[in-house]
């Protein structure tokens, strides 16, 4: 409670009797985005003014919003005041910071009334939707969770600060943003709105998976770099001429800094955004990782010291780099911004599941599911699937959790196959998940199964990061 605004609690206090409406309330602030991008503006807000909305409406003034953000409070109160000025279009009525509680709250009996008069033909779906549209999520259809969530999605969940922080380092010339998570965890969702975003900027922008690539491109530095800097031509539309800049006498990473240095960013005149996604494919491939990696250490300095590297924004999504032993003044991974993924909160998963409209969800439940999953955003997804589908039971699914017919299986085997294949680190685990506390491990072994997300570290002790992780290897790895 003690995180927000004081003027907040001063105003609606009074008026409610628990921690459990207070939070209802704030919860509200969500609702009112969705119908304002769903029904009012008919648009996606952008992100700064998603952030001056949400805190308007907990009662933030711009100096705070600004205090709390990258943003200058002059830049919030200008997007502050075209927010209030498009939603006075859309309403017909003034919004102002201090009255938008009271006009969004008014608005659904107003409207129902015109329309009332207007016709009186109208269905009751079409009222009951008007009259109560800042309490309902809009009916979507929710896909089996593969891949990233899509970018108008409604089940996107945010991670405050995070996606500010993602934003406002997309801003910043020649920054480095690096995004690091388990699998799974989210990191390819928030790569496409990053982009998304810089696209609003006027940004170019490239977005390479490096699991898509063939095997024979991991042959040698050399296939790698030129099939790196096609690749990125192609995206940009331009024609590629590696044969004019590729010198064998100067090697192939002089040759891919003078290709993109001399070619590509002479020919494009906006700030490029470089977004690379799966790193750790690199990983397995040391020779390649060792020589190419630096590059970006390399491009990022040049950036700093002006000129036209400035134009490049580079976004770097992986889980580990434990594997790569690169010096420290040539690896990419101690520089720019980090940014690591955390496990979903409980108001996070209550509001993933309120999205996917299973109101039923009371906080034992909640509890029993972070219990489970800890948090994990896709095993959370899978869950609210299978629920909202009513294939399976809340029951039937704890039941069934750590069995080959449960929902988790796949997942769970992944997570085996890897850990069989490295027996050292196998036996590790298998004396963490047999303990019922907290051990302590080798600080080495502790990184690479927190990176994989099977550990919490818990200052020089670590345990499962769920039940469902502890119950399944306590079997599996005997």
């Amino acid at each position: 409670m003690a995180n927000y605004d004081q003027r907040f609690r001063r105003q609606y206090w009074p008026r409610i009797k628990s921690t459990q409406q207070f939070l209802g309330l704030y919860m509200d602030a969500n609702r009112a985005l969705l119908v304002i991008e769903k029904t009012l503006l008919s648009r996606q807000l952008s992100p700064i003014e998603r952030l001056v909305f949400h805190e308007s409406w907990l009662g933030k003034t711009y100096s705070e919003m600004a205090k709390d953000s990258a943003y200058g409070a002059d830049y919030i109160k200008e997007v502050g005041s075209q927010l209030w000025r498009d939603l006075s279009g859309a309403l017909g009525k003034k919004v102002t910071k201090k009255n938008v509680h009271i006009v969004l709250r008014q608005h659904p009996q107003n409207l129902a009334k015109r329309r009332s008069l207007r016709s009186r033909r109208a269905s009751l779906e079409d009222q009951k939707r008007d009259t109560h549209y800042l309490h309902q999520v809009p009916q979507v259809q929710l896909e089996f969770p593969s891949g990233p969530v899509p970018l108008e999605s409604p089940f996107y969940i945010e991670r405050p600060p995070i996606e500010t922080f993602a934003y406002t380092g997309v801003r910043v010339p020649g920054n480095i943003i690096r995004i690091k998570a388990p699998r799974q965890f989210g990191k390819s969702s928030l790569i496409i709105r990053m982009l998304d975003y810089a696209v609003t900027q006027n940004y170019c922008t490239v977005h390479l998976d490096f699991q898509t690539a063939d095997k024979n491109v991991f042959e040698s530095p050399d296939q790698f770099l030129r099939w790196f800097s096609a690749t990125i031509s192609r995206e940009l539309q331009l024609e590629s001429r590696l044969d004019q800049y590729w010198d064998q006498e100067i090697g192939s990473r002089l040759s891919c800094t003078l290709y993109f240095q001399s070619y590509v960013l002479a020919q494009i005149q906006r700030p490029l955004v470089l977004a690379f996604n799966e790193v750790s494919r690199l990983f397995e491939y040391p020779e390649i990782a060792e020589a190419c990696l630096p590059l970006l250490r390399l491009w990022h300095e040049k950036a700093k010291r002006g000129g036209i590297w400035q134009k490049v924004r580079f976004v770097v999504a992986y889980s580990t780099e434990v594997y790569v032993p690169l010096k420290l003044s040539q690896s990419p991974f101690n520089v720019g911004l980090p940014l690591k993924l955390p496990p979903f909160t409980l108001e996070q998963i209550q509001e993933l599941a309120r999205r996917c409209q299973l109101d039923w969800l009371d906080d034992l439940q909640v509890q029993q599911l972070i219990t489970l999953l800890g948090g994990h955003p896709y095993l959370l997804q899978l869950t609210f699937y299978h629920l909202c589908r009513q294939t399976m039971t809340l029951e039937q699914i704890l039941s069934q959790a750590t069995t080959e017919a449960g929902i988790y299986s796949d997942h769970l085997r992944g997570h085996l196959t890897v850990l069989c294949a490295e027996p050292e680190l196998s036996a590790i685990f298998q004396q963490v998940v047999q303990s019922e506390g907290s051990v302590a491990i080798n600080p080495i072994h502790a990184y690479k199964l927190n990176s994989m997300g099977l550990l919490t570290l818990e200052n020089d002790h670590v345990i499962p990061s769920c039940e469902l992780y502890r119950l399944y290897f306590r079997e599996y790895l005997t």
